[in-house]
């Protein structure tokens, strides 16, 4: 019987475990350049006996940012500086992916020279935000183009080609949580009447375009995708009667292709009496998806464990866990305590809440 601690293959790799270090936003990229740096290299070799370590979203392009201090994966130089991130892994045995990422419409005219972000539609999520100059509320985006489009498509397969110079073992698309590709599946924020709006095929197509576009440039077998179908009053998103059949339809045509992994969410929020919601995505999606399923949120060592020997996914990712305990792997196998996390951390500069849980010792 499977358990989190069986190996397992995915597009072609062999990891040593089934426990994942989840993509954690954290805000030490603190340069103009949006360069990953030594600090963040500590980080992930700290925590490299994940069996995969899915890195931070990172953004495609300049027109992609919406956070403070969150790097970049769309310049030479930003390749250049993630090789010590990849490289410090690697020197400690690990995988990782990059989390290739466009906030879209939950931005700021601060982070782009008084430009407006971009989104599907001109709908303001209504948000609040970090910029540079302060917090401020968000605005009503700019509704891309078909050649806009086109060209953020062209961001993605660059991003990923770019990743895979920097020494990344593979790359995961964000199409979830609100950000860009997930505003173009749910109808609340995308009330196009082209070839990308309207039906559930045309809301979906941008993701095909950018899987169609990557593959062109990197192995398809080193490309995951994340997903959230029950994300509900987070960023701006609600679900609708359209929700689940838009996510039924795309989880079933992602086996078209050979991915390393699907990588879907347990609903964020209490969901149960939230109407066309699904509160179970694992064991729904089990049954669509013929590839590796990756589940996340909220889980705990003997749940993670339940769920693998259960059939329902075959690698869990966990997050706030990681930000503590650096050496998670561990502490699971055999049983010992875990550090709690400072929240008030999460998001600051410098090592403090980072780079500096100790291991465990006792």
């Amino acid at each position: 019987m499977n358990n989190l601690f069986t190996p397992i293959q995915i597009g072609g790799l062999t990891l040593a475990n089934r426990i994942v270090m989840a993509p954690l936003t954290r805000n030490r990229a603190d340069n103009p350049e949006h360069k990953a740096n030594a600090l963040m290299a500590e980080y992930y070799r700290q925590r490299a006996t994940a069996g995969l370590i899915i890195s931070e979203g990172s953004q495609i392009s300049e027109q992609a940012v919406g956070y403070v201090n969150t790097p970049g994966i769309y310049s030479r130089e930003q390749a250049e500086a993630w090789k010590q991130v990849t490289q410090a892994v690697h020197d400690k045995g690990g995988k990782i992916f990059i989390q290739l990422w466009h906030v879209g419409r939950l931005s700021h005219p601060d982070f782009h020279g008084g430009k407006l972000p971009v989104a599907p539609s001109a709908i303001n999520p209504g948000h609040y935000t970090k910029t540079p100059q302060g917090r401020k509320v968000t605005v009503t985006p700019h509704a891309l183009t078909v050649e806009e489009i086109k060209s953020v498509v062209i961001d993605f397969s660059r991003a990923a080609a770019n990743a895979m110079e920097a020494g990344f073992d593979g790359v995961e698309i964000h199409a979830s949580n609100g950000y860009l590709l997930h505003q173009f599946f749910a109808p609340c924020t995308n009330v196009r009447t082209d070839d990308y709006g309207g039906s559930i095929e045309n809301r979906t197509r941008i993701l095909f375009e950018v899987l169609d576009a990557m593959k062109q440039v990197i192995p398809e077998n080193r490309i995951g995708v994340r997903l959230n179908p029950s994300a509900h009053d987070y960023h701006g998103m609600s679900i609708t009667e359209d929700t689940l059949p838009t996510f039924d339809y795309l989880i079933d045509k992602l086996n078209e292709y050979k991915l390393s992994y699907l990588h879907l969410s347990e609903p964020f929020t209490d969901v149960w009496d939230v109407p066309f919601a699904e509160p179970h995505i694992a064991r729904r999606y089990r049954k669509i998806y013929k590839g590796k399923l990756m589940i996340n949120k909220g889980f705990t060592f003997e749940s993670g464990n339940k769920i693998i020997a259960g059939g329902l996914a075959d690698l869990v990712s966990f997050g706030v866990p990681f930000i503590a305990n650096p050496d998670l792997v561990r502490r699971f196998e055999l049983g010992l305590p875990l550090a709690e996390a400072d929240r008030t951390t999460f998001y600051t500069r410098g090592p403090e809440g980072y780079t500096d849980y100790p291991f465990y010792s006792g």
